[in-house]
C-alpha cells in the first residue's frame, strides 16, 4: 500500500509538472491554435493507440455504442477546452490564464447544483465568494508588459470559458466509470481530429524541425505520458492525495511564465490567484470556516 502511495505521487508529480510546461510549447511553437491542437490530437492518438493496444483495451466487449456517444461528447468539450485554453495564454499570459483556468471546481458546483440536483453548502458558496474576490482583483490588475487591456479581458473570458467546458468533460466522465480512462483519452483525440481537420492547416505545415519537434512532444508527452501517468497515479492515490499534488500544475506553470517569457504578476494578481488557489483547495478538501473558528475557541 504504501509503495503503491510512493509511486502514484511521483507519477501525479510527474504529469503535473508536465501539464504545467504545455503553455511554452503552445507559444513557441508559433501556429494558430487550432493547428496546434489538431496535430496535438493526431500525435496524442498515435502515442494512446500504442499505450491501448499494449494494455489490452481493443478487446470486443469493452465499449458499447453508448459509451462510445458518451466519451465523444466529453471529446467535444475537453478540445475545445484546449482551444480557449491556448487561445488565452497569448491574449493574458500563461500565469493569469491558468489562474483563471483553476476556477473549474467552481465549474462544477454550479452545473452540479443547476442540472443534477447536488447539495450546495454554505462553506461552497462562501469559497466560491473567494474565488470571485480574486477574479475581481485580477481583472481589476492593469495588464502588464505588452498585453493590452482589450486582450487581456479577452484572455480571462476564454480561460473561464475553458473551465467550463473541462467541467463539462469531467462530468461526462462520470458517466464512463469503469471503462479504461486511456480509450476515453484515445477516443477523445480522436473526436478532436474529426472536429478540427476541415477547419485546419490553412496557415500551412510548419516550417521548421523545431516546430515539428514541439508539436510531437504535446501529442506524445503532454497527451499521451502525461494521461497515462495522471490516471496510473489516480487509481494509487487517495482522493485527498490527488487534490493535493494537482496544485503542482498552477505553481509549475507560473514558473515556466516567470522562467521563459519574463511574466512576473503584479501584487495584486498575486493576491487574486492566492485567493483562488485556497479557495479551489477550500472546495477540494471540503474545510469548512465553521471547524475553524471551533479550533481557534479550543
Amino acid at each position: 500500500m504504501e509503495k503503491d502511495i510512493r509511486t502514484g505521487g511521483i507519477e501525479m508529480t510527474a504529469a503535473m509538472l508536465i501539464s504545467g510546461t504545455i503553455g511554452w510549447f503552445v507559444l513557441m511553437s508559433g501556429q494558430p491554435v487550432i493547428d496546434v491542437v489538431l496535430w496535438r490530437c493526431l500525435f496524442g492518438a498515435l502515442s494512446l493507440l500504442i499505450v491501448c493496444a499494449c494494455l489490452g483495451h481493443f478487446r470486443a466487449g469493452l465499449l458499447t455504442w453508448r459509451l462510445l456517444g458518451f466519451a465523444a461528447l466529453g471529446g467535444v468539450a475537453i478540445v475545445v477546452n484546449w482551444l480557449l485554453l491556448f487561445g488565452a495564454y497569448a491574449r493574458s499570459s500563461i500565469s493569469i490564464a491558468t489562474m483563471v483556468y483553476n476556477t473549474q471546481p467552481f465549474m462544477l458546483l454550479a452545473i452540479g447544483g443547476l442540472f443534477f440536483g447536488e447539495k450546495i453548502t454554505a462553506a461552497k458558496l462562501a469559497w466560491l465568494g473567494v474565488a470571485f474576490a480574486g477574479m475581481v482583483a485580477i481583472i481589476d490588475a492593469k495588464p502588464a508588459g505588452d498585453i493590452s487591456g482589450s486582450d487581456y479581458l479577452t484572455g480571462i473570458a476564454m480561460a473561464l470559458a475553458a473551465a467550463f467546458f473541462y467541467a463539462l468533460a469531467a462530468l461526462v466522465a462520470k458517466r464512463l466509470k469503469g471503462t479504461p480512462p486511456h480509450l476515453i483519452a484515445l477516443i477523445q483525440v480522436v473526436t478532436g481530429l474529426l472536429m478540427l481537420a476541415p477547419f485546419a492547416g490553412a496557415s500551412g505545415l510548419p516550417d521548421t524541425a523545431y516546430q515539428w519537434a514541439l508539436l510531437v512532444a504535446m501529442g506524445a508527452v503532454h497527451t499521451g505520458l502525461m494521461y497515462s501517468l495522471l490516471y496510473s497515479a489516480i487509481q494509487k492515490l487517495p482522493t485527498h492525495l490527488t487534490g493535493a499534488l494537482s496544485f503542482i500544475y498552477p505553481v509549475a506553470a507560473l514558473a515556466v511564465d516567470r522562467i521563459a517569457f519574463g511574466h512576473q504578476l503584479q501584487p495584486v494578481q498575486l493576491l487574486g490567484s492566492a485567493s483562488i488557489l485556497i479557495a479551489a483547495a477550500g472546495m477540494t478538501f471540503g474545510w469548512t470556516f465553521s471547524r475553524r473558528v471551533k479550533h481557534q475557541a479550543s
